[in-house]
């Protein structure tokens, strides 16, 4: 039997997550990080010396040039994503991008559309979709023992101090709904289906911050038969229990209800009573505890990208078409917050 091939990439960017989606990596059969780079060669060459990454570059172009690649994953902040993704597809080597895609929504179809027309493949890196508690609630919908659901809320509250891991969220005009909003609408699409309608208000409760640190989406999905209210908030406020970076997710349907509640407990509500089933996320050495649920299940958003680079067959959940909708969605939620009404989001 041949062995499979093993995929070689770089990595751009070596920030605060760069260290975990490198060692996330680390545990996918079938890849292997050969290049850094970073504008700050120093950053870049204190995380290859961790990692036992060969090289190091400061110069983009430079690595492009000088190594042979399958993919490349960039991990940089959103406002170089098009630079580098039209870098890399320049030169036809497949893309894995961080969320969010690009800061505007023309800029991120730009971006795809050099992809498409280069012939290589753009994927993102949603991995909030594949935390292991929402991947059983996903089943437990899909098994259609609680029928039909027409009323959801995802909850993602916290007063975690989120800026002092990542003190240049500070500064960003937009802030919850670009940075945690992705991840929570991608989820309610995943769920529930894609939306009809949306309305969306915000708020910023930091004084020392640009953009809104609160909001709150309603959204009409599944052809108007699903109302689903995202609650979101890094306000910093105290709150009875702190379960960061969990979400918390509540469906009620045509015969009974599901909940994902704290410590990962998924509870199922019939007629004929409530069942229980802790779901916790795997666990690895280098996961941060304080952030378990979510750096494990980078691990397994990784694989199936790398599923979809190696088998032309598998169709990532997470390719840049897919994801243009969920940035679709931020967006238009930016426009009915600025508006105060609701959008229609089939326009």
């Amino acid at each position: 039997m041949a062995e499979r091939k093993r995929l070689r990439f770089a990595m751009f960017g070596c920030g605060f997550w760069a260290r975990y989606q490198l060692a996330a990596w680390r545990e996918v059969d079938g890849v292997e990080c050969i290049a850094l780079y970073n504008r700050t060669r120093a950053k870049a060459q204190a995380l290859a010396s961790e990692f036992g990454v060969p090289r190091v570059y400061d110069d983009a172009n430079r690595l492009l040039d000088d190594e042979r690649l399958d993919f490349v994953d960039i991990v940089t902040d959103v406002a170089t994503h098009g630079r580098y993704v039209h870098l890399a597809a320049g030169r036809g080597l497949p893309v894995i991008c961080q969320k969010p895609l690009a800061p505007t929504l023309d800029e991120a179809q730009l971006i795809v559309n050099a992809c498409r027309t280069a012939g290589v493949p753009l994927l993102v890196h949603e991995n909030w979709r594949w935390q292991r508690p929402i991947r059983h609630l996903k089943t437990v919908l899909n098994e259609g023992e609680i029928g039909i659901p027409f009323r959801a809320r995802i909850d993602m509250l916290s007063g975690f101090p989120v800026f002092d891991n990542q003190p240049f969220l500070k500064n960003l005009e937009q802030f919850i709904l670009t940075d945690l909003g992705t991840h929570i609408l991608d989820v309610a699409r995943f769920l529930f289906g894609e939306a009809d309608r949306l309305y969306c208000q915000v708020h910023r409760a930091h004084a020392d911050i640009r953009g809104e640190d609160v909001a709150t989406v309603v959204l009409s999905t599944n052809g108007g038969r699903t109302t689903v209210t995202c609650n979101l908030a890094y306000a910093g406020n105290a709150l009875e229990r702190e379960c960061f970076p969990q979400t918390l997710i509540f469906v009620e349907a045509t015969r009974g209800s599901a909940e994902l509640a704290p410590d990962y407990d998924v509870r199922v509500t019939t007629a004929a009573g409530t069942r229980s089933r802790r779901i916790p996320p795997e666990t690895y050495p280098w996961v941060d505890p304080a952030y378990a649920v979510v750096q494990s299940s980078i691990v397994d958003c990784h694989r199936d990208l790398v599923r979809g680079l190696l088998d032309s067959a598998h169709i990532p959940e997470t390719t840049a078409e897919d994801n243009l909708k969920t940035l679709g969605l931020v967006f238009q939620a930016y426009e009915s917050a600025a508006s105060r009404r609701a959008i229609d989001c089939r326009k």
